[in-house]
């Protein structure tokens, strides 16, 4: 008799090359999701209804939209620069990039950025045995700048001043990308009311 695959418990979402590898049939994932054990988010992943752990909402983000980074205010609250938490994750992806699937839970704000603003200042941090991209805090932070009107003005001096007084800032990088991000001159002058 064969051996039932066991799906890691630790791994809240699935993508469907990882369950073909663990030696998983079209077959037996759909079994798998008749049982319960497994729920279809899209075409290519699935969400384990047996994790057991902690994880961040954050990875849903690469079910839905590989490409996907965090940005904005999502970012600015996972590096503890504001105390407001946005209703939605908001998530930056190349400009023509076409994402027709969004789930129900959690919300996905997208963000459509031009080449340079989306390339610059991504990182990859893990969360157990996920992973999910966000936007270095420097980064982050000229993003905030450069949409203060749809933040809001008084978020964006909060998200500034929080960032001034920590230890690890690098104003020279924060400057590099308020260079290239065409916000030099906006940055400049919160700088000198702030400072």
């Amino acid at each position: 008799m064969k051996q039932e695959v066991q799906i890691p418990a630790g791994k809240k979402i699935i993508n469907i090359n990882e369950l073909k590898k663990m030696g998983l049939s079209y077959y037996k994932i759909n079994q798998a999701v008749e049982a319960g054990k497994l729920t279809k988010l899209n075409k290519s992943n699935y969400e384990n209804c047996e994790f057991s752990g902690e994880v961040s909402d954050f990875v849903y983000v690469y079910a839905y939209a590989p490409t996907g980074v965090i940005c904005l205010m999502s970012a600015a609250v996972y590096y503890g620069l504001s105390n407001y938490w946005p209703d939605s994750i908001d998530v930056a992806v190349p400009k023509k990039k076409n994402i027709t699937t969004l789930p129900d839970w959690p919300t996905l704000s997208l963000y459509y950025f031009e080449r340079d603003r989306y390339e610059t200042g991504i990182l990859e941090l893990r969360t157990g045995e996920h992973k999910f991209k966000i936007y270095d805090i420097e980064k982050t932070v000229v993003d905030i700048i450069y949409y203060r009107n749809k933040i809001g003005i008084e978020e964006t001096k909060e998200i500034l001043t929080k960032y001034l007084k920590r230890e690890d800032r690098n104003i020279n990088k924060l400057y590099r990308y308020a260079e290239l991000l065409k916000c030099n001159d906006i940055l400049k002058t919160y700088l000198e009311v702030l400072i």
